[in-house]
C-alpha cells in the first residue's frame, strides 16, 4: 500500500498572513531608535470557532532566546501586539500563535452554562486540560494547577450527582462552578503554560535596524571650510553654529581637487590659477579620498576639529562622494576600475545634457568590482578611524543598491551608531529602495513642495505609508545643489516660511549656511536652481554680522525643538483643517499627550493671512467645555482657547508662523485652575 506523505505538521491548524510592517516581502528591515515601540498586525485565524492566542517573538541578534510580547484581537481575525526595542544594533521578529484549548474550553462552558445545559462532563475536560499543563509547568504553579485540577473535577462530580449550581458555588475552597474571578484566575496561570505543540509560527523572521537618536532627531549645519580658513577656521566657527542650535556640523568633502578640467567660477569649463574649483572632484597629486586638502589644514586638524565639536555637543558629518577627479591616484593606479571610451580616453560624468568634465565615475560593471568595492568600503573605514560616525553620501542612487547593502551593513555591524544620510533627488522608487539598502536617513522633494495640498499630500505619504518604516526624511529648504524658485523671489519671509516648515514637519531637518541665514537668493540664471557665484566653485567672504540674519530666529527654533519632544519624531504629525488655503496647520504629540505642539504657518511670504482653524479635541485630550492656553514658543504669547474652533492671523513681515506649546487648564488642590 503506498503511503501518502504529508508536507509539515497536519495538526497546525492557524494560518498566518499578511503582516506588518513587512519589507519587500521581508527582505528588508524597518527603521527604529532605541526605547521606541514596533507594532505588528497580522491576519491570525484556524477552521472551526476555537479560540487562539498569539504572540509576537523578537530579540537583539545578540540573544539566542526569543522573548515574547502578547497580541490581542482587533477585529475580523486582525491581530495586534508590540514590543519595544531597546539597544541599538540588529532585532528581529516574528508571529507564533496556536489554538487556545483552555480558552475555547471556557468559552463553550459559559454558552452550555447560559442555556442550562448539563456540563458535568465539561468540568472533567477542563480537569484535563489543566493537567497538561501541570505537567508543562515548573515551580509553585505546578502544585496550583494540580488544586485546580482537582477542583473543576469535584465540580463535575457534584454535577453529575445532581448538586445545584448553588451548593457547588457555597462548597468552599472548590468554589469554582460558577465563579467568573476564580476562572479569571485559572486562565491567568494557564496562559503561562500553554500547549504549544501544535503552534504555527510564521515563515519568516524580519528585521528592525536601530538606531540612536540622533538618527531619528537633529539639525545639520552644513559649510564650506575653506570659506572660513579652512579646518581651523571651522573650530572658531563652532560657538557660532552652537549657539544656533545644530547637532550636527556637516562638512562637504575635505580631499584634494583635481586640477584637470576644473571647474572656473558659476560652473565655468574654463578656469582661472586662483579657482579652487569644486570639492566633489576628488583627487590629486596630494592624495585622494584618504587625504585633507593641504589648502584646508592636515589630519590632525580634522581630527582637533571633531574633538572641539564634542565638547559642543556637536557631531561632525563628512561628505563621501564616490567618483574621482582625472588626476586622483585611483585613475593612474586602478585604471580597471574606470571606464574607456573608443578614443582611449576615460569616460566623464554626464547626466545629459549637464557634463562634469572634472569627474569621472567608477565603473561597477567592471570585471574587478570585488576590489572596488572593498576600496570604497575601506574610505568609510578610515574616516571612521578619524572619529567621524555620520556620513552625508552623495548620489548614491547612482551606485548599484547591492553595494550599498553590503557596504553600509558591514560597516554597522561593527558600529551600530553610524547614521548614512542618502543625498538622492531621484525618482521615488529608487529613493525607497536606497532608504531600505542601510541609509538611516534620506533627502526627499521637501524642497519642492510649497502648497499647502502639497505639504500635506507628501508628509502623509512619508508618516501615514509603509514608507514610515523605513524611510527617515531629513528636510532640507537649500544645498549648494539648490535654491527653489519660492526662495529667490520672496525674501527673507520665503526663508523663515521654509525654515520653520523644516524644523517643525521634520525631526531631522538641516541647512546651507550662512547662504540661508543671510537669505542669499541670487539664481544664476532665470528658471534655474543654481546659486549665482556659487561657493560649489569659490571661496566667499561671507558677512555674518549683517542685521538682516536669521540667525535668531534659528537659534529661537532649535531651542523649541529641544525643549519639546513632541518635534523629535515624525510619528505624532497630524494635519488639521483650516479654512484658509495659504494657512497650514498640524500638531505633533508625543504617546502620552503630555506635549502636544500645534504649528500654524502663513505659506504667503508677502500678504498677511487669517482663518478659522479646527482642532479634534478628543484626539488631544481636551474638554471642549473647558478653556486651554496656547503658548506661541516664538514670541512668548499666550493666548486662551476654547472649543475646536479657533481664529488665527500671521503677517509674514512680522512672524510667519506660530509654534504653540498647548497647555491644559488644571484643577488643583487648592481649587483654583493653572494651565500645564
Amino acid at each position: 500500500m503506498e503511503q501518502e506523505i504529508f508536507a509539515g505538521d497536519g495538526r497546525r491548524r492557524v494560518v498566518i498572513e499578511n503582516v506588518a510592517p513587512e519589507i519587500n516581502g521581508g527582505r528588508h528591515a524597518i527603521k527604529r531608535v532605541a526605547g521606541e515601540r514596533v507594532a505588528v498586525q497580522a491576519d491570525i485565524f484556524a477552521d472551526g470557532h476555537d479560540a487562539l492566542t498569539a504572540v509576537i517573538m523578537f530579540r537583539h541578534e545578540r540573544q539566542r532566546e526569543w522573548l515574547e510580547a502578547a497580541m490581542e484581537h482587533v477585529e475580523n481575525d486582525r491581530w495586534r501586539g508590540e514590543f519595544t526595542v531597546s539597544e541599538t544594533g540588529n532585532y528581529f521578529y516574528t508571529i507564533e500563535a496556536w489554538v487556545d484549548h483552555f480558552g475555547s474550553w471556557r468559552a463553550d462552558l459559559e454558552k452550555k452554562q447560559g442555556a442550562g445545559q448539563d456540563v458535568s462532563v465539561d468540568w472533567l475536560v477542563g480537569a484535563e486540560r489543566v493537567e497538561g499543563a501541570a505537567g508543562r509547568a515548573r515551580g509553585a504553579d505546578i502544585e496550583k494547577l494540580q488544586k485546580w485540577a482537582g477542583a473543576l473535577r469535584a465540580a463535575g462530580k457534584r454535577e453529575r450527582s445532581g448538586a445545584s449550581a448553588a451548593s457547588a458555588e457555597a462548597s468552599a475552597p472548590e468554589r469554582v462552578a460558577g465563579e467568573e474571578l476564580k476562572l479569571e484566575e485559572l486562565a491567568g496561570l494557564m496562559g503561562r503554560h500553554p500547549d504549544r505543540q501544535s503552534a504555527t509560527r510564521y515563515e519568516k523572521e524580519l528585521g528592525v535596524v536601530v538606531d540612536r537618536e540622533r538618527a531619528r532627531f537633529g539639525a545639520w549645519y552644513e559649510m564650506f571650510p575653506r570659506s572660513f580658513g579652512g579646518l581651523k577656521g571651522c573650530v572658531e566657527q563652532l560657538p557660532r553654529v552652537a549657539g544656533m542650535g545644530f547637532d550636527v556640523l556637516y562638512l562637504p568633502p575635505v580631499h584634494p581637487i583635481g586640477r584637470s578640467f576644473r571647474k572656473g567660477k558659476n560652473n565655468a569649463t574654463e578656469c582661472r590659477r586662483d579657482d579652487p574649483g569644486s570639492p566633489w572632484a576628488i583627487g590629486s597629486a596630494e592624495g585622494g579620498h584618504k587625504a585633507v586638502h593641504p589648502e584646508l589644514g592636515t589630519l590632525e586638524d580634522f581630527g582637533r576639529l571633531v574633538e572641539k565639536a564634542r565638547e559642543f555637543k556637536i557631531e561632525i558629518a563628512l561628505d563621501i562622494a564616490f567618483q574621482c577627479a582625472p588626476d586622483h591616484p585611483y585613475v593612474a593606479e586602478h585604471p580597471e576600475w574606470f571606464r574607456r571610451r573608443p578614443d582611449g580616453s576615460i569616460q566623464p560624468a554626464e547626466n545629459p545634457p549637464k557634463r562634469y568634465q572634472d569627474i569621472v565615475p567608477f565603473n561597477f560593471e567592471c570585471d574587478q568590482w570585488r576590489e572596488l568595492w572593498l576600496e570604497l568600503k575601506s574610505i568609510f573605514e578610515f574616516w571612521m578611524d578619524q572619529g567621524v560616525r555620520i556620513f552625508r553620501v552623495d548620489n548614491p542612487h547612482t551606485k548599484p543598491f547591492a553595494f550599498w547593502e553590503w557596504c553600509l551593513g558591514g560597516l554597522k555591524a561593527k558600529n551600530p551608531g553610524l547614521i548614512f544620510l542618502s543625498e538622492a533627488f531621484t525618482r521615488p522608487k529608487a529613493l525607497y529602495r536606497l532608504a531600505q539598502s542601510g541609509f538611516t536617513q534620506s533627502y526627499n522633494y521637501f524642497p519642492w513642495r510649497n502648497t499647502k495640498d502639497e505639504l500635506e499630500t507628501y508628509f502623509a505619504e512619508l508618516t501615514r505609508t509603509d514608507a514610515a518604516e523605513f524611510l527617515r526624511a531629513n528636510l532640507w529648504p537649500n544645498t549648494p545643489d539648490i535654491l527653489t524658485q519660492f526662495l529667490q523671489t520672496d525674501g527673507p519671509p520665503a526663508f523663515a516660511i521654509r525654515l520653520v516648515l523644516a524644523a517643525t514637519l521634520g525631526a531631522s531637518y538641516g541647512i546651507y549656511g550662512p547662504a540661508f541665514e543671510l537669505c542669499e537668493n541670487a539664481a544664476r540664471e532665470a528658471g534655474g536652481e543654481e546659486y549665482l557665484d556659487s561657493e560649489k566653485y569659490e571661496m566667499k567672504a561671507w558677512k555674518l554680522d549683517s542685521p538682516h540674519s536669521l540667525e535668531p530666529l534659528i537659534a529661537r527654533v532649535n531651542q523649541v525643538r529641544r525643549e519639546n519632544p513632541a518635534l523629535q519624531s515624525d510619528r505624532g504629525l497630524r494635519f488639521h483643517r483650516t479654512d484658509n488655503p495659504e494657512l497650514i496647520a498640524y500638531t505633533k504629540t508625543t504617546d502620552d499627550r503630555a506635549n502636544i505642539v500645534l504649528t500654524v504657518v502663513n505659506l504667503s511670504p508677502h500678504y498677511r493671512h487669517s482663518g478659522w482653524l479646527d482642532l479634534p479635541l478628543e484626539e488631544l485630550g481636551l474638554e471642549g467645555r473647558r478653556s486651554y492656553q496656547m503658548h506661541d514658543l516664538l514670541t512668548d504669547e499666550r493666548y486662551l482657547w476654547k472649543g475646536g474652533r479657533n481664529y488665527v492671523e500671521l503677517d509674514p513681515r512680522i512672524s510667519p508662523a506660530h509654534i504653540f506649546r498647548l497647555r491644559r487648564y488644571l484643577r488643583t488642590e487648592r481649587d483654583f485652575d493653572y494651565f500645564m
